[in-house]
């Protein structure tokens, strides 16, 4: 949070690269999609964006929440025949991702910028930090399905 006098952080924007492809259309389109929507989540913290209901934040803030649970069980069940290890490392950031979301990154312990902010730090960092790996893993093994 800015100290008074000092402007406050802009929202987090993170613009897709193609360093984050995996080679896993279904994945790459999911992270792609996670990135989108801390986009609008940023486009609620603007002040024009500020000036609507805080529940269109509200709600977008509930969808990305939905769109990471989705994607981490679809990367867990392709990880589950492929890579035991990748699958308890992806099981324990699902874990931490619940832990935050219900009892940490909420709307009574931060502001919305706040939240936005660490919702899209959250997202690169699952989406950065698994690419190489997937990457490699879908470029060895080839696509199942």
């Amino acid at each position: 949070m800015a100290t008074p006098g000092e402007a406050p952080l802009p929202p987090s924007r993170v613009p897709w690269d193609t360093a984050y492809t995996v080679g896993q259309a279904e994945l790459d389109d999911q992270h792609h999609e996670l990135l989108t929507l801390c986009d609008r989540l940023a486009d609620l913290c603007t002040p024009a964006g500020a000036a609507a209901d805080t529940a269109a934040f509200d709600a977008a803030y509930r969808q990305l929440q939905a769109r990471v649970r989705e994607h981490l069980e679809a990367e867990a069940a392709l990880l589950a025949d492929r890579d035991a290890a990748a699958l308890e490392r992806l099981r324990d950031e699902f874990d931490e991702f619940e832990d935050l979301v219900a009892d940490i990154v909420t709307t009574q312990h931060f502001d919305r910028l706040e939240l936005q902010r660490f919702l899209s730090m959250w997202c690169l960092g699952h989406i950065a930090g698994t690419a190489a790996g997937l990457r490699a893993l879908f470029a060895e093994a080839g696509p199942r399905g």
